[in-house]
């Protein structure tokens, strides 16, 4: 079976062309539950550089979000063998980077971390030459 993966390295995911956001906004809840952006929000901003893409994208996932804490190893590797088992949306199609002012550095070792378009941070990935450059994906058709 082909394991897929959406991980990336040494690369910065700007925020796409149509992206309505000038700060990066935190995502909200929707009628008071979690949206797939506001767990990946989570996630990632409170454990920079831990996760990679594969993990947030997975656990942020219909499938991840339902194994139960309980799950042992095996049953927590074979959902995730599965999911992977066909080809998944990457981070560039995270609504972090196309609504909500987010970019998305994954370091050499493929863990990422956000960054708000208006930070410094933000602007110096953004002029790292050593760093592969791709937009999130657009919300709109050009």
């Amino acid at each position: 079976m082909t394991i897929h993966t959406t991980n990336c390295f040494n690369t910065f995911i700007r925020v796409a062309e149509d992206c309505p956001a000038h700060t990066g906004e935190e995502p909200p809840l929707r009628a008071g539950k979690p949206t797939v952006a506001s767990l990946q929000y989570e996630m990632i901003a409170k454990a920079p550089y831990k996760h990679t893409s594969d993990d947030v994208i997975f656990a942020t996932s219909a499938p991840g979000r339902e194994l139960d804490v309980k799950a042992t190893k095996t049953e927590k590797r074979a959902a995730r063998e599965a999911f992977f088992s066909r080809g998944q949306a990457c981070m560039r199609a995270s609504s972090l980077g196309k609504r909500f002012g987010w970019g998305v550095h994954a370091d050499s070792e493929g863990r990422i971390a956000i960054y708000a378009v208006d930070s410094k941070r933000y602007q110096a990935l953004v002029r790292d030459p050593k760093l592969t450059q791709v937009r999130a994906m657009r919300s709109k058709r050009a």
